[in-house]
């Protein structure tokens, strides 16, 4: 998979991803058509199996490829500071807020948000997200009046999510809020056939980048 700068937006967008596995391209080929609807997505699969480079090539077939892509890494952000970053907050919310922040929900408006790693979000905060779900709008901490948004909201997990429904740490309701169109991505080792092709278009490509010649994979190898 490959990332390019969005002619308009300036945001990053895939540019290709680089399959011939019968799975990967029947998955390629109905993203396509996923795109254009407004539907929540969930995209499941291992870690380094190239989700949100999947969502962001979701984005670029979308309608809505003209307006922003915002991400979201819920796993990287404490939980006290996640809230915040996704909804904003007022001048004077909390000590500290000496200005307004607008949160990643309104920087998405029209467009496209990931959340990356959904599972990982504390189960408090995701009563709130279901809510802007449900009402398409947010409240700014210390805000007065919800601010609407048009968002299409798409998520991430290389979490057993059912395993953690059971846990109780992740909101069933939630869950099927986001899962209207399932996605699983399949790590490569279930893709044989591309392991060749991936390493020749590496190859190629930094060959290309770094001015030498192209050099070719031995049959040891392959």
């Amino acid at each position: 998979m490959e990332l390019q700068r969005h002619e308009k937006t300036g945001q990053p967008a895939v540019k290709e991803i680089i399959a011939e596995n019968p799975r990967m391209l029947s998955l390629l080929a109905m993203l396509k058509n996923v795109a254009k609807s407004r539907s929540s997505i969930l995209i499941q699969g291992e870690s380094g199996t190239g989700k949100e480079l999947v969502a962001r090539y979701i984005y670029l077939h979308s309608g809505r490829k003209q307006k922003p892509f915002v991400a979201v890494n819920c796993a990287a952000i404490p939980n006290n500071l996640l809230e915040s970053e996704m909804f904003g907050y007022e001048k004077g919310a909390f000590t500290g807020a000496a200005v307004k922040k607008i949160g990643k929900f309104e920087l998405a408006d029209g467009g496209t948000l990931l959340l990356d790693e959904i599972s990982e979000m504390d189960i408090h905060l995701q009563a709130k997200l279901l809510r802007v779900i449900q009402e398409s709008d947010v409240d700014r901490l210390g805000g007065k009046m919800p601010v609407a948004v048009d968002v299409r909201l798409i998520a991430t997990t290389n979490a057993d999510i059912l395993g953690r429904i059971e846990q109780k740490t992740v909101r069933s309701d939630l869950y099927y809020r986001l899962n209207v169109r399932p996605v699983k991505v399949p790590p490569l080792r279930e893709r044989g056939g591309d392991i060749l092709l991936l390493a020749d278009h590496f190859i190629r490509k930094y060959s290309e980048v770094n001015e030498k010649e192209t050099p070719k994979l031995s049959e040891q190898a392959k």
